[in-house]
C-alpha cells in the first residue's frame, strides 16, 4: 500500500517542522506537504489527513469547514480554551491545546488515524475479493449441476445414435451422415463436460481462501 499523504497547513513555520522531524522517528512516515498560506485553495482529494496549527481565528475556521467534508483534521490550538470552542463549533475536529509535548501527542494521533484507514482499505479489499468469490462459486456450482443433468441427456442421445448406426442399411446415406455427426458432436460435447471436473477442485481452493481471508480480517481486528 502507497504511504498516506499529509497536509500541515499553519503560518508558522516552526509548526510544521517540530512534526516533520517527530515523524522521522516513525516506520511507517508518510507523504507530507507544507501549507504555510491559510487563505489558499485546498484540494482535499490529494491527501489523507490534515494538521492546522497556529493562524488567525477566522482563516482557521474558514480552513476547518472547508475541510469538513469526511476527511480528519488535527487542529492544534493555542489554548485548552480554543480546543474546547472548536470541538464544540465542529464535533468531528480532533483539537488539542499546544502543550508541551504536543507534536508528540499529534504523531501519535496522526499514526493512529493512518492505520485505521489502512485497516479499513484492506477490509474492503478483502469484501470485494469475497464477493467475487462467492459469485465464481455459485456459478461453478450451476455449471456443476447441469453437468450432471446434460451428461445424462447426451448419454441419451450418443446411446440411441449408436443403436441406429448398427443398421446402416435402414436408411439412406444422407440419414447415415446424419447420425455420424450426432455421435461424434455428442461424443465432443461429452469430453468438454468432463473437463469440468476440475471445478470442483476450483471451488474448494476458493473456499479455502475465502476461510483464510476471513482469518486475516479477523487478526487485524484483534490487532486494532
Amino acid at each position: 500500500m502507497d504511504p498516506r499523504s499529509i497536509l500541515i497547513i499553519s503560518d508558522d513555520s516552526n509548526f510544521a517542522q517540530q512534526i516533520t522531524s517527530r515523524w522521522r522517528d516513525e516506520r511507517n512516515t508518510p507523504r507530507s506537504a507544507i501549507s504555510r498560506n491559510l487563505d489558499q485553495t485546498i484540494d482535499c482529494d490529494v491527501f489523507d489527513l490534515f494538521m492546522v496549527g497556529p493562524g488567525a481565528p477566522s482563516a482557521l475556521k474558514r480552513v476547518i469547514r472547508a475541510l469538513d467534508a469526511g476527511l480528519p483534521v488535527i487542529f492544534v490550538a493555542s489554548s485548552s480554551d480554543q480546543a474546547a470552542s472548536l470541538r464544540e463549533e465542529f464535533p468531528r475536529l480532533i483539537a488539542i491545546p499546544q502543550h508541551d509535548g504536543w507534536a508528540e501527542t499529534v504523531v501519535i494521533l496522526a499514526g493512529e488515524i493512518l492505520r485505521r484507514m489502512d485497516a479499513a482499505s484492506r477490509a474492503d479489499r478483502t469484501e470485494l475479493v469475497n464477493s467475487h468469490l462467492k459469485r465464481n462459486a455459485t456459478l461453478g456450482q450451476y455449471v456443476l449441476d447441469m453437468r450432471h443433468a446434460m451428461n445424462n441427456a447426451l448419454t441419451s442421445v450418443l446411446g440411441n445414435s449408436e443403436l441406429l448406426l448398427l443398421e446402416p442399411g435402414a436408411f439412406s446415406a444422407t440419414v447415415q451422415s446424419q447420425l455420424d455427426t450426432i455421435r461424434n458432436m455428442s461424443l465432443r460435447l461429452h469430453e468438454i463436460l468432463q473437463r469440468f471436473s476440475s471445478l470442483e477442485k476450483e471451488l474448494l481452493f476458493m473456499e479455502r481462501h475465502e476461510a483464510g481471508e476471513k482469518s486475516n480480517g479477523l487478526q487485524i481486528a484483534a490487532g486494532q
